[in-house]
């Protein structure tokens, strides 16, 4: 990380192969992402909890804190996001697709 500063080079490069994101045009990704969250888009704490949640693996604790908030709150938030987008956060294919969403929202 020191050496990455000092330089000034990217910490991470990355190769030619494009991501996922890059195999969806940014308007459609943006809609579909509009559309998938619709449900939370009156409540962005929610929405900032599953965003962090996501990006923490799913950790409990790490997003509590990373929030600044009890583990007890981050697992109400995350179970009532899950309820209100009708969506099984224990499959992966869930998880991956709520994070492209989130990702591009």
């Amino acid at each position: 990380l020191a050496r990455a500063r000092a330089t000034r080079v990217p910490l991470v490069r990355h190769g030619a192969r494009p991501g996922l994101s890059g195999l969806v045009p940014e308007t459609a990704a943006r809609a579909h992402a509009q559309a998938l969250l619709a449900p939370l888009a009156a409540q962005p704490a929610l929405t900032d909890t599953l965003r962090t949640w996501l990006s923490l693996h799913g950790s409990w604790d790490r997003t509590a804190v990373a929030l600044g908030v009890h583990r007890n709150t981050v697992r109400q938030r995350v179970a009532r996001g899950a309820l209100l987008l009708g969506a099984d956060l224990d499959d992966p294919d869930v998880r991956m697709e709520l994070w492209f969403a989130l990702r591009h929202s």
